[in-house]
């Protein structure tokens, strides 16, 4: 497996795709290397795909009403914003670089393209982003709970 490829390989949303799966969008994919301090994309903004990280810190910042505490993601193979593969909508989270980070951007492009041509990883990826939704969702009850005692 190429070197794209393998960095998709260990990424958790992308266990959704088989070898071939993958080897296609390493070669779709765009290795980018972020300075520190330097925004990978600002809340408001549509993603035009996920950014997989290699190697660095990367710190997440919801604004508006789910603004909260940042936090940060330096585990390799995470996966910033995998929705954005799917929904071409804009994202309300702005990432940051901490450190000079190595990232994989996948284009939505090729993701949909891949999805069209397997119904199977369509439903898998769907069935997952549900998945990661319903985590976010259940995290946000005892804040609901809090605005609603207010």
């Amino acid at each position: 497996m190429d070197d794209a490829a393998g960095v998709l390989a260990r990424a958790e949303f992308f266990d959704i795709c088989d070898d071939e799966q993958l080897r296609m969008l390493g070669f779709a994919g765009d290795r980018q290397h972020v300075e520190a301090d330097a925004i990978i994309y600002k809340a408001g903004d549509v993603p035009q795909g996920a950014y997989v990280l290699i190697e660095g810190t990367v710190k997440a910042r919801h604004e508006g009403a789910e603004a909260g505490k940042p936090y940060a993601l330096s585990e390799p193979g995470s996966v910033i914003s995998p929705t954005a593969l799917i929904l071409d909508k804009p994202r309300p989270v702005t990432f940051t670089a901490v450190t000079d980070c190595e990232l994989l951007f996948v284009p939505r492009s090729a993701f949909l393209k891949l999805a069209r041509q397997s119904p199977d990883l369509a439903a898998r990826a769907a069935q997952r982003i549900e998945q990661d939704l319903g985590r976010y969702m259940h995290a946000l009850e005892p804040l609901k709970r809090k605005m609603k005692g207010a």
